[in-house]
């Protein structure tokens, strides 16, 4: 993995905003609609090479594909893994609640959060968060079986960068435990339910890492899923359950170089109010256990800002490398330059300049239903974190 000795670097999350030709194909496919694959494919990799000049031209370092041909960081797994199937509300009851449509509204009963702001969330859920398709359900053995979607994405990649002035690329794919979660109907525990996608994902993240990109670890369920569970369990119970689920995940990166592997945490980047969120200090330790060089955390948004505090305490391991979001997805407010170097020299004093690179908080992107932000107020956050990156470069190197 990259790093500097003369500067910050700068990066993001991976999903960016999709170009309509590719949303409109993309819903489509949700949908249940036939559409034409080869032009999806087309379109999707005018967009990927579009998307990684640009970034190039904002002056990102480290970038991604911008996840242009996934449905979303999550369900693009419903294409490259076996033993799920579509359910209805007559195969399995809780399709029922988790169903497409008006359904969705009923999940405001599903999290503690949105319990706690029904008015807001009842409003809120069908407008933002579509239900597109119906649920599925594990009821066969699980396998990889994307391989050919898979390398189609890295090809393209692969030829968007060239001739690009960037310093590295990444690829994000998503955490075992986050895949079809409360969907087990065929393995006899929920950790051998686990391991076992985690033992298909590994086919995924070899492939990344062979191609010569960067693997990212999509995992908010870290996180996020405390939110899921009524009513709240004890702190150590969530914590077993989640070391579970990060020993499945380090059984999928087993053999690959931590060098080439950075962990992404948030906590459940819906654009709503936040109150039930654990903090940071309640799974760092966990967070740590990864196998992975780097650990990106969301830490610009006002519910997660203050713990920078946390790396006064806890030390960050050595050879590690830390990417705070500098910048927040969940407000069309541009951060101004000179906030972005403060928050970089926040961390850099506490972990070492050379083991600072600046990041995002989130995806900008939620897949192809919707965008977090318009992809002008994007763009605008990406200067802003070059720019403040290079302010705080020129000070941390006076």
């Amino acid at each position: 993995m990259k790093t500097s000795t003369e500067r910050i670097l700068t990066t993001h999350v991976g999903s960016i905003p999709r170009p309509e030709s590719v949303r409109a194909l993309l819903r489509a496919r949700l949908g249940g609609q036939a559409i034409d694959e080869a032009e999806l494919s087309a379109r999707a990799a005018e967009a990927v090479t579009d998307v990684v000049r640009r970034q190039a031209q904002a002056g990102l370092d480290v970038v991604s594909d911008g996840e242009m041909s996934k449905t979303s960081f999550l369900a693009y797994t419903d294409d490259r893994l076996t033993g799920f199937v579509t359910t209805t509300a007559a195969t399995d009851p809780s399709a029922a609640l988790t169903g497409a449509g008006g359904a969705w509204a009923r999940r405001v009963d599903s999290r503690r959060e949105w319990r706690a702001f029904r008015e807001y969330y009842t409003e809120y859920l069908p407008r933002e968060m579509p239900m597109a398709t119906p649920p599925t359900v594990c009821q066969g053995p699980i396998a990889y079986k994307g391989q050919g979607l898979l390398e189609k994405d890295l090809v393209t990649f692969r030829a968007a960068l060239a001739g690009m002035a960037v310093a590295e690329a990444f690829v994000p794919a998503i955490a075992p435990a986050m895949v079809g979660r409360g969907q087990n109907r065929y393995y006899p525990t929920e950790e051998a339910y686990v391991f076992a996608i985690a033992e298909a994902l590994r086919t995924e993240y070899r492939a990344i890492v062979d191609a010569g990109f960067i693997l990212q670890i999509d995992d908010p369920g870290l996180g996020e899923t405390w939110d899921m569970l009524i009513p709240a369990p004890p702190l150590e119970d969530y914590r077993k359950m989640q070391a579970r689920n990060i020993d499945a995940l380090n059984h999928a990166l087993a053999g690959i170089p931590e060098d080439r592997v950075r962990y992404h945490l948030c906590w459940g980047s819906w654009q709503g109010p936040h109150l039930h969120d654990l903090g940071l200090r309640d799974v760092v330790d966990l967070v740590l256990r990864v196998r992975a060089q780097a650990y990106s955390i969301e830490a610009a948004t006002p519910r997660h800002s203050y713990e920078w505090r946390v790396w006064e305490d806890v030390k960050l391991p050595e050879g590690k490398v830390l990417i705070p979001g500098i910048i927040a997805h969940t407000t069309a407010v541009v951060e101004h330059p000179e906030t972005v170097a403060e928050r970089i020299m926040t961390y850099a004093r506490l972990v070492g300049r050379e083991r600072v690179m600046a990041g995002a908080d989130c995806g900008f992107a939620q897949g192809a239903l919707f965008q977090r932000q318009h992809p002008t107020v994007m763009w605008a956050k990406f200067e802003a974190l070059v720019q403040g990156a290079r302010l705080a470069s020129a000070r941390l190197w006076r």
